[in-house]
């Protein structure tokens, strides 16, 4: 069974979130492992040493008498969206998020970490200024990030952004298996630009690899690669977006711009990202 680790805060986030990473869980045969961190406070030095281990015995308290309290929450939450049948096991760990996450990981054989994301005015954002974008550059696994307007619904059309390279061939049957088992087709864009250095011949190669399978390709040139993903997610109907990460500078190349209020809107769609 997969194994699935959803980070919460306990947030509405958090919660529109996990609706996600329930759905995601029954799509691909697995459960989820809720994971709730938290961290010390940093103390003066002058602090009263006796006073310490009361300071953080109240913390420790308060967590998890929080973690208590909103556990039945989530339960509550997957029976009114018909996920209770869903596997979920807790855990509750003190420290920062990324470590807290990054230990999780070394111990479990997590195949996908979910998580929320808000605050975010754009892909830039999204990316690069988040603890979701920290994940992505730094996990080991694929995170789906689930932008807080993102509603659920039924996942019919799957994007995939690819540079035709043999590591995509491998991303796309990957993500070929998510759309065999949402019952959806895979729309797969290759942005192609005056520096790019495919040609038909590797456009016709594909079509040949993936003949059998639900994926249609579309190359269309352009300069504009943010306009184009965007046009593409819009005009194409794409329910969840899937990209390798490649390297981080790819995504600071991407989204050193500002990002139009049109794009904000039309991406609050969640998107899989797989790491290289």
């Amino acid at each position: 069974m997969k194994k699935i680790l959803f980070p919460t805060d306990f947030s509405t986030v958090a919660h529109n979130a996990f609706v996600h990473a329930l759905a995601f869980a029954k799509l691909i045969h697995g459960e989820l492992i809720l994971l709730h961190s938290y961290e010390w406070p940093i103390m003066d030095s002058q602090f009263a040493i006796q006073n310490y281990k009361v300071v953080y015995d109240s913390i420790e308290f308060g967590n998890l008498e929080q973690f208590k309290e909103e556990v039945p929450k989530l339960r509550q939450l997957a029976k009114e969206n018909n996920f209770e049948h869903i596997k979920m096991s807790h855990i509750l760990m003190d420290g920062d998020l990324m470590y807290t996450i990054k230990e999780v990981i070394q111990k479990e054989p997590i195949d996908f970490v979910v998580m929320g994301t808000s605050g975010a005015s754009g892909w830039k954002e999204l990316f690069l200024g988040t603890n979701t974008g920290e994940a992505i550059a730094n996990l080991s696994v694929p995170v789906l990030s689930i932008p807080e307007s993102a509603i659920y619904s039924k996942i019919e059309t799957i994007g995939f952004t690819t540079r035709f390279r043999e590591k995509d061939k491998i991303a796309l049957t990957r993500v070929l298996k998510i759309a065999k088992l949402a019952g959806a087709q895979v729309k797969c864009l290759y942005v192609q630009t005056e520096d790019s250095d495919n040609t038909s011949k590797t456009y016709l190669e594909w079509e040949a690899y993936f003949k059998n399978e639900p994926v249609q390709f579309f190359i269309i040139p352009s300069e504009e690669v943010k306009q184009t993903i965007e046009d593409f997610i819009t005009h194409q109907n794409i329910d969840i977006l899937t990209m390798l990460t490649y390297k981080r500078n790819f995504f600071e190349w991407m989204f050193t711009t500002s990002i139009t209020e049109k794009m904000s809107y039309h991406c609050a769609i969640p998107i899989l990202a797989m790491q290289e």
